[in-house]
Order: structure tokens, then sequence, then C-alpha cells
């Protein structure tokens, strides 16, 4: 709704003030000072359509009224009694400011009528409201009147205020507890957001293990079968043996390849167990491609958790594939694994160290190295990555530091 027609009851019920009073003074003696009445009926009217929106400035308008009657002695009018409405708009909409200031003004606002009426009378109000027989009974009553026409003067804006008051606590009452039931119902959008954001954050998560995974197991098998199959060129002709030999190689590889993504497809509570610490077959099957390994191990061997089996399973298979790819092939392939001594807590170092062929190492870099240094920081480890200059040409050397936890049985 917009401001003008928020208005539109208001200046409806002040016009109504004002026509009232006007017919009001339109049936005064023209003995009064009626321009002074015509003042009041427009101060009533403009009083009672600020109440709602300008409470305060309504109560200033309304003491303005009454100190301009008691000064220039205008005679009170019944339209005054829509000082009740004043009384309302302040307790019900005004600052705590103004709510104080009104409920102070009612019990001095009727001293200040009684005191009035007992120095200048009821003027006009006797004819016009039928009040000939009020005036003669109070001097029957001597002073005694007063106070109860304070009383009753009091409660004629003391039921109103109370009324505003009653509304304005109930009206918190209710915004409170909508903002109560609002802030709920954020809390529990934002609990909702905030699973649904975890359940896509591990669909993710799931998502991108699976593609390392099978990038691991696809780019080492593709890489040891081109390895094989490149080394079939060089067979002789007649030599069908080693021929038979190699191509049952490139067989076996690939059913391994296929039983591995098999495997890291298959969700992990009907899966069979990973064969992550068969290090050796990785190292075996390489040397079956035709690159020559040489094996060390430093240390006494020992059993690893299942998923830590599975971060040296896929990094040395990763490392491998490199050495593969991008190492010569009239040089070996250095693999090194160091256990801690005497310990079982302490890191399995795993080093694999090939020398660089140049035409090969010009291919594009994946995302091998990414792949492998996400595994191992994912259980703690680390990854070192190092080009060095040798006799026999660049060496590059890939370093990984699994841990080894204790009381792994």
């Amino acid at each position: 709704m917009t401001d003008e027609r928020r208005w539109l009851p208001d200046l409806g019920a002040g016009l109504v003030v004002l026509l009232l009073g006007l017919l009001e003074v339109a049936n005064r003696d023209y003995m009064v000072d009626r321009d002074g009445l015509v003042l009041v009926a427009l101060a009533m009217a403009g009083a009672v359509a600020l109440s709602r929106h300008a409470p305060a400035a309504s109560l200033a308008l309304v003491w303005l009224i009454g100190v301009l009657q008691v000064v220039n002695a205008v005679e009170l009018m019944l339209v005054e009694l829509a000082i009740a409405v004043v009384a309302f708009g302040c307790a019900r909409w005004g600052s705590t400011a103004t709510v104080w200031v009104s409920v102070l003004s009612i019990p001095a606002a009727a001293v200040i009528a009684v005191v009035y009426v007992g120095i200048n009378g009821l003027g006009g109000l006797v004819e016009g409201a039928g009040f000939e027989q009020v005036v003669e009974d109070r001097y029957s009553y001597g002073d005694t009147w007063q106070v109860a026409a304070a009383v009753v003067g009091m409660a004629l804006l003391g039921v109103p205020w109370l009324a505003g008051l009653t509304l304005r606590f109930v009206a918190r009452a209710q915004a409170s507890r909508a903002s109560q039931e609002h802030a709920e119902e954020e809390a529990a959008q934002a609990v909702m957001e905030t699973e649904q954001a975890r359940e896509i954050a591990r669909l993710r998560e799931e998502q991108t293990r699976l593609a390392r995974d099978v990038h691991d197991v696809v780019g080492h098998s593709l890489a040891v079968i081109l390895a094989q199959a490149e080394s079939a060129q060089y067979l002789s002709d007649v030599d069908t043996q080693k021929l038979k030999v190699t191509m049952e190689n490139i067989a076996t590889s690939a059913r391994s390849s296929l039983q591995d993504v098999r495997q890291v497809l298959t969700p992990s509570d009907r899966a069979e167990p990973l064969r992550s610490a068969e290090l050796d077959e990785l190292i075996a099957g390489v040397r079956a491609s035709g690159h020559e390994v040489v094996s060390s191990e430093v240390g006494a061997v020992q059993p690893l958790p299942p998923e830590l089996e599975v971060v040296a399973f896929r990094v040395l298979q990763e490392m491998l594939t490199n050495a593969i790819r991008h190492g010569r092939r009239d040089e070996p392939v250095f693999v090194e694994r160091h256990w801690p001594d005497g310990s079982w807590v302490g890191e399995l170092r795993i080093e694999v160290r090939n020398v660089v062929d140049a035409a090969a190492d010009e291919t594009p870099p994946g995302q091998g190295l990414e792949g492998m240094r996400r595994r191992l920081e994912s259980v703690g480890g680390r990854l070192d990555v190092r080009r060095r200059a040798a006799t026999e040409g660049e060496t590059f050397t890939a370093t990984a530091w699994v841990p080894v936890r204790a009381g792994v049985q």
C-alpha cells in the first residue's frame, strides 16, 4: 500500500471531526467567539488525522489547543472528546517517550479541564448538550463535584489509552512470534542447504576419486600395453615364441586392467579387496613390457591399513606409468622402498627415478602428479618431484612418503 492510501482512513476520520466541529459551531450562540471555536475544530481534526502516523505531533497539537483555549478563554466544545482518539494513538503507535508523556498528560489534562470549567463555566455546552441540570447540581454538592469530574475525565482518556497500549503489546507479541517462526524457518532452510551442500560435496569427491582411480588403472595398463606393443615391433619375424610371450603379456595386462576397473566401479560394500599390497606385481608388469627395472627394498616390511595400502599401490602405479611414458627405454627405472626402522610409527618412502626421454617429454603433462599429491595429502603423506642433470641425461625423481600407523596387525 502506498503512503497516500495509508493516510486515507486517518484523513477521513479528521474530516468527520472537522464536520462535527463546524456543525457544533453553527449551533452556538452568535455572541461567542466563533473564530476561536472554528480554530479548535480545525486543530482537533488535525490531531485526529495525525494520531496514527505522527502521534507525538498529534499530542503536541492537543496541548496547543488547550493552552490557546485557556489563554484566550475559548469555550469548550463537545468535539474535543476526540482527544480519546489521540490518547489511543499515542499508546498504540507512539514511541516510548510519547507513551510516557501521553499517560502523564491524562491526569494533567483532566485537572486543567476541571479547573477551567470551575473558573469559566461550561458556556455553550450547557445549552448544546443538555448540561443545565448538571450545572445546577454541582452547586448543591459544593466542590466535591470537581473530584468526580476529574475521575470521569481521566476514565474517558484512560480507557482508550489502555486499549491502545494493550493492542501495542499484542502486536509486538505477534511480531515476535512471527519473527521467531521466520528465524526457525531460516534455520531449518540453512540446515537443509548445508546438508545438500555436504551431499553434493561428497558426491563430487566420490566422482573425483572414481575418475582418479580409473585414470591410474587405465593409464598404467595402457602405458604397459603400449610399451609391450612397441617392443614387439623389434622382434624377429621368425621369433614366434617371443611374439607369443609379448601378446600373452598384453592380454594379461588388459585383463588385469579390466578387473581393476570393475573393482573401482563396484560399490565399496560389495567390492573385493584391492591388491594394494602387491607392489612387486606392478614392478614385474613394467619389466614384462620391456623396461629394465632395478628394485630395492630397505627395512622390515610392515602391514598397512587397507586405505594406506590403496594409496601406496596407486602412487607407485602412477610413478611407474610416468616412467614408462616419459623415460628412455634403454635406461633402467630405479624403484626404492624404505620402511621405518624398528618402529611401527614412521613413513614408507617410495622413490622412482628414471632418465627422461627428450622426445617423450615434449608431450603435455597430465593430471597424474596432482592426483598422487591429493591421494597422499588425504592420508597425511606428501609428494616431491625433482629433475636433475646426470651423466646419462636428465633424470626425473618422484618421491612419496606414506605414513605407517601403529597398531596394525
